[in-house]
Formats: C-alpha cells, structure tokens, sequence
C-alpha cells in the first residue's frame, strides 16, 4: 500500500461508481440549463472577508469551518464553503447586473468545510448550485425550487420530501428577533450558545444538538411575525408550487445556515441518510448585493444541493446508476502493423466524433475480445496481418455477434452509420 492516501474526510469517485456521481451532477446541471440558466466557473479562493461578510460571522461555517490561509503576499484567503456570495461578487465585478434581469447563472464543483468526518458530512464537498438575481417575484422562487425537484426526479429519486418556509424580510424580523431573543434568555443555555443567541438568536433554532432542540422546542416561530407583504409573498410561491405539482411541507422551524436568507427558504430531505439527511436547499436572499458593495440592491434566490448526498440517497433507495460504457468501438490488432493501422482508424472515428478504445499491448485474441465485451462497446474491429494484407477488417457487432468483412477505406463511415443507427434506438 502506498505511503500516500486521501485527506481525512474527502472522498475519491473513480470507476464504476463515479457513474453515480457524474450522473447526478450532470442530470442536475441539466435541469437548470433547461430553464434557462448559464454556467458560472467560480474560484476556488476568495478573500476570507467575502464569506466574513456575505455569510455571516456568527454562523458555524465561517466561524467554525472554513479553511482559511494567509497566501504568498500575506493576503487571507479561504477556500471557499458556498457557492452564493462568490457569484454575487462575479455578479458585481463584471456588470452582469447591469443586462438582462434576472441574471441566471449554474455552477457545480467542490467546495471545503472542516467538519468532523463522516458518511454525506465531508470536508470536500461537492455541490451543484442555480442562482437568480434581480427580479423579486415569487415565481422565480418557485422555478429554482421546482428546478431542483425535476433534477431529483430525473435522477429516480423518490423518498424525499421538500420543506418549506418565510424568514420574512428585514423589517420583519426586529419585534420577533426581541421576542425571541428574551424567550433564549430564559432557558439554561451554555455561555457558547447564549453568546450566539445575542448575535443572531435565529441561530440558535439551527442547533442541532438534542438538548437544544428540546429547549427551544415552544419558541416563537417567525411565520407567526411575517408582514402582510410577506406573507402574501410566501402564500404566493406556494400557490405556484402547487400548481406545478411540486409537493411541500411547512416547516415554521427551518432555519438556513447561512445568515444573508430572507423570505422563502426551503430544504429537501431524505431520512434514508439518517442524521446527515439534507440533500439540498437554498432560498431567497434580498440585501446581499448591497452587504457585499453592489451599487443596486437586487434580490436573489437560488440553491445549493449536495451531489455526494444525493448519490447516497440514490444508493439507500437502490437505485442503480447503469455505469456508461467506455466506448463505442473496441479495437483489437494481431500484430505491429495491424495495430498501427488501428491507431490511425481510431483516430478518425473519434475525429468523427464516435468514442473508441484499444487492446493495447500483446495480449490474444481471446483476450482481447473478453476485454471488448467488458468495455461495453458495441462494435469490435478486429484487424490482422491477413485482414491488412487484403486492405480489409472484420466488424463483429458484439450485442448478437453478427460479422462482416469491410473494405478499410470503407470502415469509417460504415461505422458511422451504424452508430446513428444505433443512436436513433438508444442515445450513447
């Protein structure tokens, strides 16, 4: 075994399970592109006051998890733990605020906390996420939403369940933040938590801890505080939900983890993941280009949803991800010269856009063609020193084992129109 492995708490995907995880990322990407939202590629670093400020210093992920670093030129960067305020930061740096509203954008890729490892809870995490900025209407709310639960469906996922509810907006919140606040102040809090509650009490309604949730159990619930706009806001994004048959539950106690959320949040869950059972959520976050220096104050709403979870949901509910063959023609040569020919043929049916492998080395035939099978072609080219001798080369269709002889002038495009042929019953 190799001195080297992976950091704690980061997984590796490689074959034949990846099939899982680039399924689900691309099936979610998918969904979103289809909607109408183009893809972002954010950095991997940022300045640490980005999520200082953005996300919120009272939160666990910036003051708990983040992995910050001093770099070369003894700047603070931190890799980044979400995807929101960097796109907001891109948002504003490049002026796409300043073109079509709302700005929708897509991204996905790996984002870092340093959490205490363990199965779905990792320190590389990986995220599919759609952000729309500038248009506050409560039927963009419901499109990101029902985005995501189309991805989901896609995927074959069935045992989750969506929930959903208003944090209000900012003048909401004073008289339930007072109300709340004094409720805290009167249970048997630790110094820590009854330190955060002066900072943001709504914090401590995301406590996970038992004995936190038994305490706060009967506090005040912010959708009893919701202004007669924001109220009507919620009511309407769950009149659009309900007529795109994206179903919901109310949940007057989710709190996000991230403080820049007002108006609809939501999370999907799924209690086949037991503890770790978020698979993804997001919500609206009105004030968030302002906080992060914007000269507009537009509105956003998007999500972030875990591909690594999502995949072990996919696996708790058994539902197999069919591994995508390698290729679509698998290439066998006897000999020096027939392999160097197939080296050129290959050539030209990738350039033809058909994927292909080879039997590389000196293997058999035998060999070589249970290596065809396992790579789940669907054509073999088999050429040797006879074959190359006659400019010919055998094409044997692996699904039936049907044979042919075919002239090597001929091959590409033979190939080729079997592939369309192919592609017309079943897309590769």
């Amino acid at each position: 075994m190799s001195d080297f492995q992976a950091p704690r708490g980061i997984p590796d995907y490689y074959p034949p399970r990846s099939a899982d995880f680039v399924r689900v990322r691309d099936t979610l990407t998918t969904a979103a592109r289809l909607a109408g939202y183009g893809h972002i590629e954010l950095p991997v670093f940022e300045d640490t006051a980005l999520f200082a400020r953005g996300v919120g210093e009272s939160t666990d992920v910036v003051s708990k998890e983040m992995y910050t670093f001093a770099d070369r030129g003894d700047r603070s960067v931190t890799l980044r733990p979400e995807g929101t305020a960097g796109v907001m930061r891109a948002v504003i740096q490049h002026g796409l605020d300043r073109g079509q509203l709302p700005v929708k954008l897509c991204y996905s890729g790996p984002f870092f906390r340093y959490e205490k490892p363990q199965e779905g809870r990792y320190r590389q995490l990986q995220q599919v996420g759609v952000e729309a900025i500038g248009v506050d209407d409560p039927a963009l709310d419901a499109e990101v939403i029902a985005i995501a639960d189309e991805g989901y469906r896609r995927l074959g996922l069935t045992g989750y369940r969506l929930e959903l509810a208003s944090l209000g907006t900012a003048t909401d919140r004073p008289a339930y933040r007072d109300a709340l606040l004094e409720f805290l102040m009167g249970l048997d809090l630790d110094d820590a938590t009854r330190a955060r509650a002066q900072i943001n009490p709504l914090r401590v309604l995301d406590d996970k801890r038992p004995e936190v949730r038994e305490l706060t159990a009967d506090a005040p619930l912010l959708l009893d505080h919701l202004s007669e706009e924001s109220a009507e806001h919620f009511a309407a994004v769950r009149g659009h939900l309900d007529r795109l048959g994206v179903a919901y539950e109310i949940n007057p106690r989710l709190v996000r983890g991230l403080d820049y959320y007002t108006k609809t949040t939501f999370e999907f869950v799924h209690d086949g993941l037991g503890a770790q059972s978020g698979i993804g959520g997001g919500g609206r976050y009105d004030g968030l280009m302002r906080q992060l220096g914007g000269k507009q104050d537009l509105s956003g709403i998007g999500f972030g949803i875990g591909v690594d979870r999502t995949v072990l949901a996919l696996r708790a509910e058994g539902v197999a991800q069919e591994e995508p063959p390698r290729c679509r023609v698998y290439g066998v040569g006897m000999g020096e010269a027939a392999r160097a020919e197939l080296v050129v043929i290959a050539s030209q049916l990738r350039a033809a856009g058909i994927a292909v492998d080879l039997a590389y080395g000196d293997r058999g035939l035998k060999g070589a063609m249970k290596a065809a099978d396992r790579s789940g072609a669907a054509f073999a080219l088999v050429l040797g020193e006879r074959e190359l001798a006659e400019r010919a080369i055998e094409l044997k269709k692996l699904a039936t084992g049907e044979q042919e002889r075919v002239s090597l002038s001929n091959i590409v495009e033979e190939v080729r129109l079997l592939s369309a042929e192919l592609d017309a019953e079943r897309p590769f």
